[in-house]
């Protein structure tokens, strides 16, 4: 059954409003709908859909909708239902953003993010275990965790070197001899894919152009960042702040760490992609340098380098799914890269915790250093509670931020 617009148009909408909880519960929803409710997709469908959109950079969920909106109705469905998973929640975001650009630094406001600051490090956690589960199966996988933590945490390697020597060593360890029965997909023919490259590299690199010759050069350096990230974005969000946090903070200087601690916490809030938090730096790093003005155009430039490479990968690969997929070595590398951000989103998670627990972390020569007497027994025990709350009583996100905001406006005021 082939939906019309109309009913593509309603039932995406109904999918980026609600698609709250991350990837693992907006792919769920996805399938409930297309698949189950709709019958627009069969099983076989939405798991090849899926493992294409793992293969690539960015937001698999995002890339997964635009995908089962392209193959329903062409490129114009792809486009609807890309974007209706990605607007609600980023309008959401930029109203969250203008409130905490005003509001932000008032004592209320600053204590009710202690605990959502509390309840990040959990998210953080909840990830990192729900990842290792699948990507590591067997002892390599380990190994390659380990090292790609130890690079982070300790040597300060860049993220964009630690994904690409894993996929290089994922294909060179897969096997030689899976290639020759494995290699029965044809390479698809088609003079479109060219012409699919030119326009949507145009549309992406275009706009970072004027803006360069403009003079431009705060949104200039936005543009180019935030493109840069969307090139390297494998493994999902998580995967991609310790890196993005690194250079935001302690290359560009365009927000602190509290703020970056915030920014995920709002993110978790929304519905739409994780991801969406690159708007909101966007918008603070902007309202930093002059106002809700630039706040607004950095938000907007922020949105449209994040997402308009998702739209090219999508739309100049789908023809290319079942050939893809048939590659061993690419495999071998896909799962390389997925052990290795296991290691990354470690990472993520002990710096998050450090920096919620110590009032100072200092960098050194081998990683982070804190000193005891910054301990905050406070935050520790807010740390505590939102793992109960989000383990053991496995209680909705949304349920569990508010609660947390809560305690922490209670512990900052009471204790």
């Amino acid at each position: 059954m082939t939906p019309t617009l109309s009913e593509l148009f309603a039932v995406f909408g109904r999918i980026g409003v609600l698609s709250f909880g991350g990837p693992a519960a907006q792919i769920s929803l996805m399938h409930s709908e297309l698949v189950e409710r709709r019958k627009w997709l069969n099983e076989n469908q939405f798991l090849q859909s899926l493992s294409f959109c793992m293969l690539l950079p960015g937001p698999e969920a995002m890339q997964l909708a635009t995908y089962a909106g392209w193959r329903l109705r062409g490129v114009i469905g792809g486009l609807i239902a890309g974007l209706l998973f990605v607007l609600p929640g980023a309008f959401v975001i930029l109203a969250l953003a203008f409130g905490y650009a005003w509001w932000g630094e008032l004592p209320l406001v600053q204590a009710l993010f202690v605990g959502v600051k509390a309840a990040v490090v959990i998210i953080v956690l909840q990830a990192l275990l729900k990842l290792s589960k699948k990507a590591l199966t067997q002892n390599s996988d380990r190994i390659l965790a380990s090292l790609a933590f130890a690079a982070l945490f300790f040597l300060s390697v860049p993220f964009p070197l630690i994904i690409a020597a894993a996929a290089i060593w994922g294909s060179i360890a897969a096997k030689p001899a899976d290639d020759t029965p494995q290699a029965r997909v044809p390479f698809p023919t088609g003079q479109s894919t060219l012409r699919t490259i030119l326009i949507w590299l145009a549309l992406w690199l275009i706009p970072i152009a004027i803006l360069w010759l403009s003079g431009a050069t705060f949104l200039t350096e936005i543009a180019i960042f935030f493109s840069k990230l969307a090139v390297v974005t494998f493994g999902g969000a998580y995967a991609v702040l310790a890196y993005m946090t690194q250079e935001i903070v302690g290359t560009h200087g365009w927000l602190t760490t509290a703020q970056m601690i915030d920014a995920l916490g709002l993110a978790e809030t929304t519905p739409g992609p994780l991801i969406l938090v690159t708007e909101f730096t966007g918008f603070v790093a902007g309202f930093t340098q002059s106002g809700p003005g630039l706040a607004l155009a950095a938000a907007i430039l922020t949105l449209w380098v994040t997402f308009t490479p998702c739209f090219l990968w999508i739309f100049a690969g789908a023809p290319y799914i079942e050939y893809l997929l048939d590659r061993p070595r690419l495999r071998g590398a896909l799962a390389a890269i997925s052990a290795s951000v296991v290691g990354v989103i470690l990472n993520l998670s002990v710096w998050f915790a450090l920096h919620v627990l110590f009032a100072a972390v200092k960098p050194g020569g081998w990683g982070p250093v804190v000193q005891f007497a910054d301990f905050q027994p406070i935050n520790a025990l807010l740390i505590a509670l939102a793992g109960v709350l989000f383990l053991v009583l496995r209680l909705p996100m949304l349920v569990v931020l508010g609660a947390m905001a809560l305690a922490g406006a209670t512990a900052v005021n009471f204790l």
